[in-house]
């Protein structure tokens, strides 16, 4: 359209020139060049393109007809003194490119047919001039023709090629978000570093494992601008050296607790074709590898744990039984004894196949898990009944400090949380008055806090790592279950089970804690505990390991 728009402002241009120059010419002519520029510039600004190859249009009529009946009237009105044949072309080529081959092929016929008519007039029949002109005409009208014919099918080729360019972009951009949405949610890290170590990319998990480094756009990071990351930084420089992939496991130390184990892999890519222009890291968190591999390991135990229990239990059942009776029957010292260590021995396996059990049980029911305790009430009976079974009396000091919360536990299972702990204490404790403590405390703005304290030696490194893992104990005699179904009792009702090594009446002792939902009127918040003594406790925080899954090195 806006070629249009410049031939008629050249025709214009073009008959005032004439009108100027010459005074024979038709004055009217100069005002039809301004009706068709008018009309050339009102297409160009109000209409709106059409696709290509739509059938007949009234704005065809208003663009190609319009052209072709000017240039006829130009070419009629002023024959012999200036030839406007060529302009024809214009209004052949709209017509192939943006219409219908039916459209084109009529298009170049008009113009043909005007001319071989423009030419049977202009000259008398049968004569040398006519002849010369119809033969002229006839060669224009045929190229016409055929410029039609190649022009729509160039255009029909190139929109095709249009139409698969695009659907090919918008398929790219599909896959481009696909990707990134893939690589921002991989738990792996994904570094892209030049031959520089300028860190081009990384997703959210590289970050961090980068010590939750945040990489903004357009922004540069160097791999040796901190010392954690040398490393990696030596990784990438060798690989780039050599051309070679390559894999390793490398440390990078955020401060003198955290660290983080990564395996990385390196691999090279290309860009232009020029040599190996970037490097891509693939990082994994080995704890969380080791992780996978010792959940899948606890589940192949639990399975086959359970299924173990369920056989012993029916033996054991009978041994029992059968001891009983014959306990009956028997008079002799010795025997007794005998019997009682037999009893003794019996016991003890049914509370281990009662541990296996309870760690293969479902998960409580909604409304079980609904259930309200009052903390102060519940955990003074628990206790109670504890030191009545154990002969601790002395050694045992309760102190409660949450008389109106209320916890959401299942009664069998917060007796089970505290008896298991009690017992855990009681193994490690030194005996001593006061030498455990059970304690309860609000926690925060909801939360409560009930801990069990004991004054048994600090925890050595090698067994903190595997604190809480089923089937792990530092006593032979020990399922090595308790912890691990405490925290497992604790997460069925949102509450979090956790250690630290903490001073209490001037004395050093291990304490286990639960962090529970409080409801309920709650007293204000404590900021550290006291006791009857009137005497306030600071704690000491150790880096514990809370769950298989999680760091080796917290600070709770």
């Amino acid at each position: 359209m806006r070629a249009r728009v410049f031939i008629a402002a050249v025709l214009l241009a073009l008959q005032m020139f004439v009108l100027v120059t010459r005074t024979d010419g038709p004055d009217w002519l100069v005002f039809m060049c301004i009706l068709h520029l008018g009309a050339a510039m009102a297409v160009l600004i109000w209409s709106h393109p059409l696709q290509p190859g739509e059938p007949f249009h009234l704005q065809w009529l208003l663009t190609i007809g319009v052209d072709v009946v000017v240039f006829a009237v130009l070419q009629y009105v002023q024959q012999g003194s200036i030839n406007y044949t060529p302009l024809f072309a214009l209004p052949v080529l709209l017509a192939s490119i943006l219409g219908p081959l039916i459209l084109a092929l009529a298009t170049a016929a008009s113009v043909t047919l005007f001319l071989l008519g423009e030419a049977w007039f202009s000259a008398q029949l049968l004569s040398d001039v006519s002849t010369a002109r119809l033969l002229q005409t006839g060669l224009t009208g045929t190229g016409f023709f055929l410029v039609a014919l190649l022009a729509n099918q160039l255009a029909l080729r190139l929109a095709r090629e249009e139409a698969v360019a695009e659907s090919s972009q918008a398929a790219a951009r599909t896959q481009a978000q696909v990707n990134e949405l893939v690589i921002d949610s991989l738990s792996e890290g994904v570094l892209v570093v030049d031959t520089h170590g300028v860190v081009r990319n990384a997703n959210p998990a590289a970050q961090a494992m980068l010590m939750g480094v945040t990489i903004p756009h357009a922004a540069q990071l160097l791999l040796s601008a901190r010392p954690s990351w040398s490393g990696l930084f030596g990784l990438v420089q060798e690989t780039f050296l050599l051309g070679q992939p390559h894999e390793a496991e490398i440390t990078i130390a955020h401060d003198e607790h955290t660290t983080h184990r990564l395996s990385v892999r390196t691999r090279l890519t290309t860009q232009g074709g020029h040599g190996a222009d970037l490097c891509v890291l693939f990082l994994e968190d080995l704890r969380e590898v080791e992780a996978r591999v010792r959940t899948e390991k606890l589940a192949s135990m639990g399975r086959m744990s359970a299924a173990v229990a369920h056989e012993i239990r029916n033996p054991l059942s009978a041994i029992t039984q059968a001891n009983a009776l014959l306990d009956e029957e028997v008079q002799g010292v010795g025997q007794k004894r005998l019997t009682h260590m037999i009893d003794q021995n019996a016991q003890r396996l049914a509370r281990i196949v009662d541990d296996i059990l309870n760690v293969a049980r479902a998960q409580p029911s909604q409304s079980e898990a609904t259930l309200t305790l009052p903390l102060d009430k519940t955990v003074r009976q628990v206790t109670n009944e504890w030191t009545q079974q154990n002969q601790a009396q002395g050694v045992l000091g309760v102190h409660l400090h949450a008389p109106t919360a209320h916890v959401g536990f299942d009664p069998d299972h917060i007796r089970r949380l505290l008896v298991n702990l009690l017992d855990n204490a009681k193994r490690h404790a030194s005996g001593a008055p006061t030498s455990i403590r059970v304690i309860t405390q609000t926690a925060g703005h909801d939360r409560v806090r009930l801990s069990v304290w004991s004054d048994g030696s600090p925890l050595e490194a090698s067994v903190l790592r595997h604190l809480f893992e089923p089937f792990f104990s530092s006593e032979s005699r020990s399922s090595g279950l308790g912890l691990y179904i405490c925290r497992e009792l604790c997460e069925r009702y949102g509450a979090q089970m956790a250690y630290q090594r903490t001073r209490l009446d001037l004395r050093e002792g291990n304490a286990f804690y639960a962090t529970m939902r409080a409801s309920g009127n709650r007293a204000p918040v404590q900021q550290s505990l006291s006791y009857p003594t009137g005497e306030s406790v600071p704690r000491q925080t150790v880096p514990v390991q809370l769950r298989p899954s999680e760091a080796t090195s917290h600070t709770r």
